[in-house]
């Protein structure tokens, strides 16, 4: 405000100079011109009333142009103070953790506003963060409680003599890898999620791929009496620019989950096809589908939807969140769909063709 207003000050002497000085000496000039005599009353006179009217027009113009000036120049810094004044107090909050905080819009300024925006921005990653973390945590410790609960047990059991060591073990060394697995699994989806994963990004053929994993299942289909199949109707020189180690551990979590909910003598139907620019690579069953209220939570961590079979028999429920967070980290996506419990399900994997081959 003290530099607006010493603009405005300097403005208004330069105008006082040219209007006090330099105009009554021209006025003077030009009145010589005439046939008034020098020294007249008249010419006294008129030299006069001009200064007066010159004098009154000026101060009157001066106030006013300085009393709005002042106003707007203290309403437009009344704005700034309360536009940083809400910046700081929400950057203070949120460094004291308080994610919530928002910064209200006053209309500052385009650049001002955008900051807020920005900031506001800023704070609701931190917060779906802050949650993701609660929430990572509340489900670490649900996990985690069944494998403890069941090594206690069966230690005070063998304490008591009510079991004898021998035939304990199979079962704790069975809970002490559910453990070793879940803690490797959390460290990978964690690592997945925030994008750390290491990638060798490289033209991968797309039926490569898929005869890749039709021979790493197949055995453990035909084992469980289930039909592996294969459609596809893509050239052989259809590819796509990824990491063949990380898309097969996809494909094997899809065909993983499709053997575990697909009863002896059901069919599981590995697919590829192509849309424009995009590569779709399907996984469909005829097995035990899902529900709507489930599919919107199939991709959250530790999320089963298969709650009638025991913790054991069932997947850590990381899969899916891991291989999303890896089809992301390619440029693609995955959805899932299903008609309805006992209708079968697909998950549609969609990634980009290499450009080479477009």
């Amino acid at each position: 405000m003290i530099g607006q207003l010493i603009v405005l000050l300097a403005g208004a002497l330069t105008i006082t100079v040219l209007t006090v000085i330099i105009g009554p000496a021209v006025f003077h000039y030009h009145l010589l011109q005439t046939d008034l005599p020098v020294g007249s009353a008249e010419l006294v006179h008129i030299e006069r009333a001009y200064r007066d009217a010159l004098a009154l027009a000026l101060g009157v113009g001066l106030v006013v142009a300085l009393l709005a000036a002042g106003l707007v120049t203290w309403n437009l810094a009344r704005r700034l103070r309360q536009t940083l004044h809400g910046l700081t107090t929400a950057v203070d909050e949120l460094s004291r953790g308080h994610y919530s905080t928002r910064v209200p819009s006053v209309g500052a300024g385009t650049e001002l506003d955008s900051l807020a925006a920005t900031l506001n921005d800023m704070a609701a990653r931190l917060d779906a963060v802050e949650e993701t973390r609660r929430q990572l945590l509340s489900d670490l410790a649900h996990e985690l409680r069944t494998p403890i609960a069941t090594l206690s047990a069966h230690h005070e059991a063998m304490a008591d003599g009510v079991i004898e060591p021998e035939a304990t073990m199979p079962i704790l060394a069975g809970q002490t890898v559910r453990l070793s697995r879940l803690a490797d699994d959390i460290s990978e989806v964690s690592r997945a999620e925030e994008g750390q994963l290491p990638l060798q990004l490289h033209p991968l053929a797309v039926d490569d791929l898929l005869a890749s994993a039709l021979k790493e299942w197949e055995e453990r289909f035909e084992t469980a009496g289930v039909a592996l199949r294969r459609e596809t109707a893509l050239p052989d020189s259809v590819a796509i620019h990824a990491d063949p180690d990380r898309l097969a551990q996809v494909l094997g979590n899809l065909l993983s989950n499709a053997l575990r909910h697909t009863s002896p003598g059901g069919a599981v139907t590995l697919s590829a096809t192509t849309h424009g620019s995009t590569v779709e690579i399907a996984v469909a069953d005829d097995g035990e589908g899902f529900t709507a209220e489930d599919r919107s939570r199939l991709f959250e961590r530790f999320f089963r939807a298969d709650s009638s079979r025991t913790r054991e028999n069932s997947g850590s429920g990381i899969g899916l969140t891991i291989s999303r967070a890896l089809l992301d980290a390619h440029g693609g996506t995955m959805t899932a769909a299903s008609e309805g419990p006992g209708r079968g399900a697909t998950f549609t994997i969609r990634l980009p063709r290499a450009i080479a081959d477009r």
